[in-house]
């Protein structure tokens, strides 16, 4: 094999060039990332909504929270991965979206159920005394239980009562979410780095 060689004086260097050449493809990486960066949205409601499902209230209105969503800074970290609503012992619970019914049980001394709805999305509530099973067809506004009674609220602010709580989930593909985007009610805004970390 022969490898073909180029005569010195037909090669033109110009060591300026490449530095500049350098310089200008780090100016528009900076500059990019730059415009990625302010591309991010400031407010997650508006792009919340327009990427999520509208959701009927699981609760009769008014809905009151008693604790928001606190996102957790990774998904190991603390954070309060959901929603408790102030609602009385035995109040009804619907479904908010049509779905399957994912899960009825048992979850420590909880009773959870846990609705799988289109696109992946797995809403869950707690403590709920449950009227359905699971792998039933459900359709939106349908009855699933009612709130039981449960320590969860009474642990998390000393404000709670033990029997006037529901707490509401959401998840997608292992996230969670914060319920109130989905029933089209202001959420706080959250940054996410570029990376989705």
């Amino acid at each position: 094999m022969t490898i073909p060689t180029i005569p010195c004086s037909t090669v033109t260097r110009r060591p300026h060039k490449r530095k500049t050449l350098i310089l200008r493809a780090g100016a528009c990486a900076l500059l990019m990332g730059s415009l990625t960066i302010s591309a991010v949205p400031l407010t997650a409601t508006a792009t919340e909504s327009a990427h999520h499902p509208r959701w009927q209230l699981p609760v009769i209105a008014p809905l009151r929270v008693s604790r928001p969503f606190i996102a957790p800074e990774h998904r190991y970290a603390a954070g309060h991965r959901g929603v408790d609503l102030a609602v009385t012992e035995a109040a009804p619970v619907t479904a908010p979206a049509a779905g399957v019914v994912h899960f009825v049980g048992l979850v420590v001394d909880r009773p959870v159920l846990s609705i799988q709805h289109a696109n992946g999305y797995l809403s869950s509530f707690e403590p709920v005394n449950a009227v359905v099973v699971a792998g039933q067809l459900i359709a939106a506004g349908e009855p699933v239980g009612t709130v039981g009674t449960s320590t969860h609220c009474s642990e998390t602010l000393g404000a709670h009562t033990a029997s006037g709580c529901l707490h509401m989930g959401v998840r997608v593909e292992g996230d969670y979410l914060n319920p109130m985007i989905f029933f089209g009610l202001d959420a706080r805004p959250v940054l996410l780095p570029l990376d989705g970390g």
